[in-house]
């Protein structure tokens, strides 16, 4: 029988599974099941007898679980994730083609395949700053300032979050000021002035946007997308289509690389759904570092 724990957080998404309910699906498909709420102490100290580490919640929880790992030595032991999204976004359980209700994807855990999962490093920041999904300028990191302000105002299902993100990003971007930004990607320089800058390891960003419509979490390279004050109609667009649950497609100027410089000229930044402070703007260097999480997944 495989060990495994749950990392729970009990507050994520719309709160429909609880603790006992997980436990009691894990251990009837036949795995033996510790659990660790994330909100509690010593979450994070994990028994090396453990076969996988299940991560039951939304992009963030994943990220936390993720800084846990990357926190342990080359020596100890590395542990497979396996998840159960239930988040608001979940970008990343999408970038893994993850989806439905737990009753539905903990029987593929017996028969899986494991997918090797690059993270960012950001260089500049602080010592340990790193992104799964996306690190950014711009509107994105507004857009986190705005909704922390209005979270309660909201309402409570992942739907209605979703619904109210995209809507109060569609007033950030109608009245945002594009900022210069000097970006050299793998020696190659591209500057300009935009709205938005995002160093992007998945396809998906913030409410379910999808930006990086080739990005993959595997590949070894990052996605520059870059939104110019003249793309910035062509954004709007964008948004009230996705608004509107038009699904037709839309692409934005991206480059490729493995190593970006960037200085932008303004103080909105983030990490996933991290929201970062500076007193001045800095130049950071971006790196991606292949293969440092691997997610267990089925299908090709």
């Amino acid at each position: 029988m495989k060990r495994t724990t749950l990392l729970h957080n009990p507050t994520a998404g719309d709160n429909e599974f609880s603790k006992k309910e997980l436990l009691k699906i894990i251990r009837k498909e036949g795995f033996e099941c510790a659990y660790a709420s994330v909100k509690e102490e010593g979450w994070d100290d994990f028994d090396d007898e453990t076969d996988f580490l299940i991560v039951a919640g939304g992009d963030g929880t994943v990220r936390r679980a993720a800084k846990a790992l990357m926190r342990r030595k080359r020596l100890d032991k590395q542990f497979p994730l396996a998840l159960l999204p239930h988040g608001t976004a979940n970008n990343i359980a999408t970038a893994l083609q993850i989806e439905g209700h737990p009753k539905d994807i903990i029987p593929h855990w017996h028969s899986y395949r494991l997918q090797p999962f690059d993270i960012g490093r950001v260089h500049g920041m602080g010592d340990d700053l790193f992104f799964l999904e996306a690190f950014g300028y711009g509107i994105f990191p507004r857009l986190m300032k705005v909704m922390d302000k209005i979270e309660d105002d909201i309402g409570g299902t992942a739907d209605d979050k979703l619904r109210a993100a995209r809507a109060v990003l569609y007033e950030i971007v109608q009245q945002y000021e594009a900022r210069p930004c000097t970006i050299v990607a793998d020696g190659v320089e591209h500057s300009g002035n935009y709205i938005m800058v995002e160093i992007m390891n998945i396809r998906s960003i913030g409410p379910n946007l999808v930006l990086a419509s080739d990005a993959a979490p595997g590949d070894g390279c990052l996605d520059v997308v870059m939104v110019s004050e003249a793309s910035r109609s062509k954004f709007e667009s964008f948004l009230l289509s996705r608004i509107n649950d038009d699904e037709r497609e839309f692409s934005f100027s991206t480059i490729r690389a493995k190593k970006v410089k960037l200085f932008w000229d303004g103080k909105d930044a983030h990490a996933d759904d991290e929201r970062l402070k500076f007193e001045k703007p800095v130049e950071v260097e971006i790196e991606i570092l292949p293969d440092m999480l691997q997610f267990m997944v089925t299908g090709g």
